[in-house]
């Protein structure tokens, strides 16, 4: 899919030093820095926790108004 981004002239510049470096079109790179970004970035799934709670797939406000309810 094609999007459209503005992208601020002095980041410009920098991304076209590294795509001559690198020998890669603009697209290669900037779908390589996305995929790098969203991986260092990903929302780990409740299933991914640890500890007592790992298998217990429940969400903490939900566990904690059930718990104060039986006040």
């Amino acid at each position: 899919m094609r999007t459209l981004v503005d992208i601020p002239d002095k980041q410009l510049m920098d991304l076209a030093g590294i795509c001559a470096a690198k020998k890669l079109p603009r697209a290669e790179v900037v779908r390589q820095a996305l995929a790098a970004y969203i991986e260092a970035n990903k929302v780990q799934p409740i299933e991914d926790a640890f500890g007592l709670w790992k298998h217990h797939a429940v969400d903490g406000m939900v566990y904690q108004e059930q718990v104060r309810a039986e006040w």
